[in-house]
């Protein structure tokens, strides 16, 4: 019996000094790499942190791996007892086991990667770095029409996409379509804003419109998917009875379209007039004596 503990004894101890041998050389090699990534000055810095993502994860799996290796000879002598730690590490950690589940599930459905414009969970934003547990996403908001960040950095568990609707806003990459809405008035002259609107989108497209119309052809035999027109095109739409709501859909570069909304919203504003707007009964105005108003 003395002799067996002695046997488990030394291969525990083995076994631990293997795996802080395993640790710093997994160490050394990251902190080797990342000192060579940083004094490369060819590579861009997205294309630098992609690598340096890529990197950090490979080497943490490596290390699990080798963890496996070095453990599984002690391990074996007490089989029947690491089911039964098994199990109840299962239960402990089934939070850990979900967001490893959804980190696999997100890599064999190319999901989202480095850089993409995500939503998940009522969380919109970039996605700036990903691992095997969390995926870190720079905010961008208010709102669903907003392009703008707000400073937060927000840390989503992986295992939410089991439970909540992911939507990839860049999910053909080099440009998307984009729609810009304009609420009008029934009192507004809706066909001079329609053409104005139009006029705008294509002057604003013209200079990569070619680009971007070969680039959805080619994703259309790609993705398997009907190829868009990205020829700019306004739609009318009546939310409620006195409300117009035009729609301008446009190609654009992925990365920029708050750019060319502004850009499109700034030509459209200089050319086109709205109707005087009168005040209604219940606002402040309404009250103002017409004495008051007239002076």
């Amino acid at each position: 019996m003395d002799e067996v503990t002695n046997i488990t004894s030394e291969m525990i101890l083995r076994s631990g000094l293997s795996t802080l041998v395993l640790l710093g050389l997994i160490f050394l090699i990251r902190l080797g790499i990342r000192h060579t990534l940083l004094k490369t000055t060819e590579l861009s810095v997205e294309t630098q942190r992609r690598w340096a993502v890529n990197i950090r994860n490979i080497l943490f799996a490596i290390f699990i791996f080798g963890l496996i290796f070095i453990w599984a000879p002690p391990l074996q002598t007490f089989a029947v007892s690491i089911f039964a730690i098994a199990v109840a590490l299962v239960l402990a950690t089934k939070e850990l086991i979900a967001c490893m589940s959804g980190s696999g599930l997100r890599v064999l459905t190319k999901a989202y990667t480095l850089g993409d414009l995500i939503e998940i969970g009522g969380i919109r934003g970039n996605v700036v770095d990903h691992n095997i547990l969390t995926t870190t996403i720079l905010e961008i908001g208010p709102g669903q029409t907003s392009h703008q960040y707000t400073g937060r950095a927000m840390v989503v568990p992986n295992s939410f996409i089991f439970n909540h609707p992911l939507t990839n806003e860049t999910y053909t990459k080099k440009f998307r379509l984009h729609i810009i809405t304009i609420p009008l008035s029934t009192d507004d002259d809706w066909k001079t804003a329609e053409r104005l609107l139009l006029k705008a989108g294509e002057k604003e497209t013209t200079p990569y419109i070619e680009e971007a119309r070969l680039y959805f052809k080619k994703m259309e035999g790609k993705l398997w998917l009907d190829s868009p027109s990205v020829e700019p095109r306004v739609t009318v739409q009546i939310p409620e009875p006195g409300r117009i709501n035009l729609l301008l859909r446009v190609p654009c570069p992925t990365q920029y379209p708050s750019r060319l909304e502004q850009a499109i919203l700034k030509i459209f504003l200089d050319e086109f007039h709205f109707a005087p707007r009168f005040a209604l009964p219940d606002s402040p105005l309404a009250h103002v004596p017409e004495a008051s108003l007239s002076s």
